[in-house]
C-alpha cells in the first residue's frame, strides 16, 4: 500500500491530535504517539479506524526512553509497512526560574523537546529516506526569542531549532526537515501560568490580536508534509506576527 503513514508524537490531545486528524483527512494513516494520556489516544485512534478500517494506531511510549523510541519506530513500519513522516510535536512546558532549576527539571525538558526528537529522528531516517519522507519538528517562537522565566524550556526549543537544520543539512538530499513555530496557539492546561491580564498582554502584541488556533499549525505541518517538495531546513513561524516586532 503506498498510502502515506505518519507518526505525530504528543497526539493525543490538543495541537498533536489536531495534527492528527488533518493529516488522517488529508489520505495519510497515522501513528499517535502518547504517553500519559493512553484514554484519549486510544479514542482519536478508535474514531479515525471508524472512518478509515486500519488507518491509525496508537503507541505509548516515554520519550526519554531512547530504546523504546527505536521499538516505536520499528512497530509503527511494521504496521503500515512504510513511514513517510515524523512529525516531533510532544512537549514538557513549565517555568524553571534560575535558581530553582534541578537535574529533574533538565530530564524532562531536554528528554520531550530536544533528545527524545532527536534519537526518534534517528531511528526513522532510515525508513524515511526509503519513501523521500520528511520530518516537522514543532518548536516555538521563544526557541528565538526567550520567555522569562522558561530558560531551560526555551533553551531546549532553541536546541530543536538548531537540531532542524542540521538534519536537513544530514538527511538531504532524501529527507526533507522543516519545523513549525507557534506563537499563542493554546494556552497551557494550567492557566496560573499565563493568568487573564498576561494573556490580553500578549494577545495585543500579536499583529492580529486575536490567539490561533491549533488548525493554524495542523495546515502549516500538512503543508510541510504533502505540498513543499522544495522546502528543507526551514521555520515558519505561525504567531499572528508576534515575531515581527517582539
Amino acid at each position: 500500500m503506498n498510502t502515506p503513514a505518519v507518526l505525530i508524537t504528543g497526539a493525543a490531545k490538543r495541537v498533536g491530535a489536531e495534527i492528527a486528524r488533518t493529516l488522517h483527512a488529508a489520505g495519510a494513516r497515522v501513528v499517535l504517539h502518547h504517553r500519559a494520556s493512553t484514554a484519549e489516544a486510544e479514542a482519536l485512534a478508535a474514531q479515525l479506524n471508524a472512518v478509515r478500517e486500519k488507518s491509525a494506531l496508537a503507541i505509548r511510549r516515554d520519550l526519554r526512553d531512547v530504546a523504546g523510541l527505536a521499538a516505536m519506530v520499528e512497530e509503527a513500519v511494521a504496521y503500515f509497512g512504510r513511514l513517510d513522516g515524523l512529525i516531533n510535536n510532544a512537549s514538557s512546558f513549565f517555568p524553571t526560574p534560575v535558581g530553582a532549576i534541578d537535574e529533574a527539571m533538565w530530564d524532562d525538558l531536554m528528554g520531550s523537546n530536544l533528545k527524545g526528537p532527536l534519537f526518534l529522528s534517528q531511528a526513522a531516517a532510515p525508513h524515511l529516506a526509503q519513501t523521500g519522507g520528511c520530518i516537522v519538528n514543532i518548536t516555538d517562537i521563544h526557541a528565538e526569542r526567550p520567555l522569562k522565566n522558561y530558560p531551560l524550556y526555551c533553551a531546549a526549543k532553541a536546541g530543536l531549532l538548531g537540531l532542524t537544520r542540521a538534519l536537513a543539512l544530514e538527511l538531504g538530499p532524501t529527507v526533507r526537515v522543516n519545523a513549525v513555530a507557534p506563537g499563542a496557539i493554546a494556552w497551557p492546561e494550567n492557566d496560573t501560568d499565563f493568568p487573564p491580564d498576561q494573556q490580553q498582554t500578549i494577545i495585543q502584541h500579536t499583529l492580529l490580536k486575536r490567539v490561533g488556533m491549533p488548525a493554524d499549525i495542523a495546515r502549516a505541518v500538512k503543508f510541510l508534509v504533502f505540498d513543499a517538495p522544495y522546502v528543507t531546513g526551514q521555520v515558519i513561524n505561525v504567531d499572528g506576527g508576534r515575531t515581527a516586532h517582539l
